[in-house]
C-alpha cells in the first residue's frame, strides 16, 4: 500500500503535463488563425475588466451581508 501514492501522483503529473501541452498547442494554433487581433484582444480586454468589476462588487456584496449576519446572531465584531 505504501507504493499507491508513488504511483497515483506520477500517473497525475504524467496526465496533467499532457493535456496542458496540448491545451497551449491548441491555444497557439487558434492564435495563427485569426488575423484581426487587434479587435479581439481589445473585447477579451474588456471582458476581464468586466469580469473583474464583477467580481470586486460580488466579494464586497458578500462582505456586507456577512456583517450583516454577524451583527444580527450577535456575534461580537469588534476589533481587540
Amino acid at each position: 500500500m505504501e507504493w499507491f501514492p508513488v504511483v497515483f501522483f506520477t500517473f497525475k503529473v504524467v496526465a496533467l503535463s499532457i493535456g496542458m501541452f496540448f491545451a497551449v498547442k491548441w491555444h497557439y494554433d487558434q492564435g495563427k488563425k485569426h488575423p484581426d487581433r487587434k479587435k479581439e484582444m481589445r473585447a477579451v480586454v474588456g471582458t476581464g475588466a468586466k469580469v473583474a468589476v464583477l467580481f470586486v462588487l460580488l466579494v464586497v456584496i458578500l462582505g456586507f451581508a456577512t456583517y450583516l449576519l454577524a451583527t444580527k446572531l450577535g456575534l461580537d465584531l469588534r476589533l481587540p
